[in-house]
C-alpha cells in the first residue's frame, strides 16, 4: 500500500511539473512573436546600415589620397589585446541557447592565445557572467538585465564602452558574439568582427551606386555612421539574441512537456499492476483465510 502511495505522490509531482512546463512554453510562445517581429525588423536596417557604411569607406579609401584617416577601419595584422563581447540569456530552462555561446567564447580565447594575444571578456547576461565567474576567469564588464529587455539605450552604454578602449589603445580589436535567430526550430551562433570595420566586405558596383560624398564632408560623415554602425550592430545582437532564446526556451519546455506525459503514463502503468497486485494479494489473503476456518 505504501508503494501505492508512493507511486501516486510520484505522477502528481510530474503532472504539476508537466503544467508549470506547457505553461512556460504557451508564455514563451507568445514572447517569440513579438521579438521575432522585432529582431526582422532590425535585421534589415542593420544589413542596409553595413552596406551603406562599407560602400563609403571603400569609395574614400579609392578617390582619397591615403585613404580614410579613421582608426577604426586600420586593421591590425596580430592584435596583442582581442576583446570579446558576448551575450547570453539572464536565464536558463532554454536547451543548449547559452552553451553553445559559450563554447565559441572558448574556441575563440584559445584561438587569439595560441597567437600570442592578450583576451579580455565583456559579458552581456548572467549565465555568461556564472559561466566564467565559476571558471575563475577576469571579466571586464558584466552587464546583467539587459538581455532580458533589451533596448537601444542600454546597447549604446555597453558599446560605449568597448569603443571608447578601443579608441584609447587598451585593445586592438573587438568581436561581438550572440546566439542568434534562425527560425522557430534553428538558433546560430554569429560571430562578428565589429571593431576594425571589414574592409575586404564586397560593395555595391559604382555604376550602379547612387551614392555621393561631398570631399569637405567625407570623414565626419564617416564618423558619424562609424558611430551608428556599432551601436545598433549591438543593439541587434540583443534583439536577434532574444529572439532566439525564447524559441530555444519554447523548444525546451515543449521537448519537457513530452517527457512529462510520457513519464505520468508509465507510472500510471506502474501503478495500475501494483494496484493489481496488491487486490490479488488480498484476495489469496481472503481465499486463504476462509480455507482456514473450513
Amino acid at each position: 500500500m505504501a508503494n501505492l502511495k508512493e507511486i501516486k505522490r510520484n505522477i502528481k509531482s510530474v503532472q504539476n511539473t508537466q503544467k508549470t512546463t506547457r505553461a512556460m512554453k504557451l508564455v514563451s510562445t507568445a514572447k517569440l512573436k513579438r521579438a521575432e517581429e522585432a529582431a526582422k525588423r532590425s535585421r534589415t536596417y542593420a544589413v542596409k546600415l553595413n552596406e551603406m557604411l562599407h560602400e563609403m569607406s571603400a569609395k574614400i579609401n579609392k578617390f582619397k589620397v591615403g585613404g580614410s584617416s579613421s582608426k577604426f577601419f586600420n586593421e591590425v595584422e596580430n592584435p596583442k589585446v582581442v576583446d570579446i563581447l558576448f551575450v547570453t540569456a539572464d536565464k536558463g530552462l532554454c536547451g543548449g541557447f547559452n552553451i553553445q555561446t559559450i563554447k565559441r567564447v572558448n574556441a575563440l580565447i584559445a584561438e587569439y592565445k595560441a597567437k600570442g594575444a592578450n583576451v579580455r571578456l565583456r559579458a552581456v547576461g548572467r549565465k555568461g557572467v556564472d559561466f566564467f565567474s565559476f571558471q575563475g576567469m577576469d571579466l571586464l564588464e558584466k552587464d546583467i538585465g539587459i538581455s532580458s529587455a533589451p533596448t537601444y539605450e542600454k546597447a549604446q552604454e555597453v558599446i560605449t564602452k568597448a569603443v571608447d578602449d578601443f579608441v584609447a589603445g587598451e585593445c586592438d580589436k573587438i568581436v561581438l558574439v550572440h546566439n542568434g535567430y534562425q527560425n522557430m526550430i534553428t538558433q546560430e551562433v554569429r560571430q562578428n568582427n565589429l571593431i576594425p570595420v571589414d574592409m575586404h566586405v564586397e560593395c555595391a558596383d559604382d555604376s550602379t551606386s547612387m551614392m555621393e560624398i561631398e570631399a569637405e564632408d567625407e570623414e565626419k560623415m564617416l564618423d558619424e555612421l562609424v558611430k551608428k554602425y556599432f551601436e545598433y550592430n549591438m543593439y541587434y545582437a540583443l534583439i536577434d539574441s532574444l529572439a532566439a532564446e525564447h524559441s530555444a526556451r519554447m523548444q525546451a519546455m515543449d521537448a519537457a512537456t513530452n517527457n512529462a506525459k510520457e513519464k505520468v503514463n508509465q507510472l500510471t502503468v506502474k501503478y495500475n499492476k501494483a494496484r493489481q497486485e496488491s487486490i490479488t494479494t488480498e484476495l489469496i489473503e481472503i481465499i486463504s483465510g476462509m480455507e482456514a476456518l473450513k
